[in-house]
């Protein structure tokens, strides 16, 4: 276990709401860099993952922009952008809506779906991994007190 003044190379005793956030903080860095670099492998990132999980939820159905927006993980994305980088990649397709030409709709693409099927039990066993220091009591009541910060 690596202690917050380790890492800080002090040993100044912090008050405790300063400890916590900087562990918080200190904590979310490497998760997302470790994350980060699992996603790079595929050529995508967390984001895009983000965005095809939420067209895969569909289930086959188009979704538009301001669903896949209400959905995503990290809520000031530029979704447009990550579609747009999803299309080259063939991964999604946007077409207009017959019905209303000004709605636009998006679906992810049978390679999407094959990505998607080739991460999933390598994420699954990166998240075990992740939480593997803590026991399942532990991690219930981490998720708890996270949801009690987030109000």
């Amino acid at each position: 276990m690596i202690k917050l003044n380790d890492i800080l190379k002090s040993d100044a005793v912090l008050p405790l709401a300063k400890r916590t956030a900087l562990n918080f903080m200190i904590t979310n860095n490497l998760l997302s860099q470790k994350f980060l670099d699992f996603f790079k492998q595929y050529d995508i990132s967390s984001q895009q993952f983000n965005v095809l999980r939420i067209l895969r939820g569909q289930k086959g159905k188009p979704a538009n922009l301001a669903t896949i927006q209400e959905r995503m993980v990290h809520k000031n994305s530029n979704t447009t952008r990550l579609i747009d980088k999803l299309i080259v990649k063939g991964l999604v397709e946007r077409t207009i809506c017959p019905e209303n030409r000004r709605k636009v709709e998006i679906i992810i693409t049978k390679n999407g779906l094959d990505l998607l099927n080739t991460i999933d039990p390598k994420l699954n066993e990166l998240e075990e991994k992740t939480i593997q220091p803590l026991t399942t009591e532990e991690t219930e009541i981490l998720n708890t007190l996270l949801e009690k910060l987030r109000g």
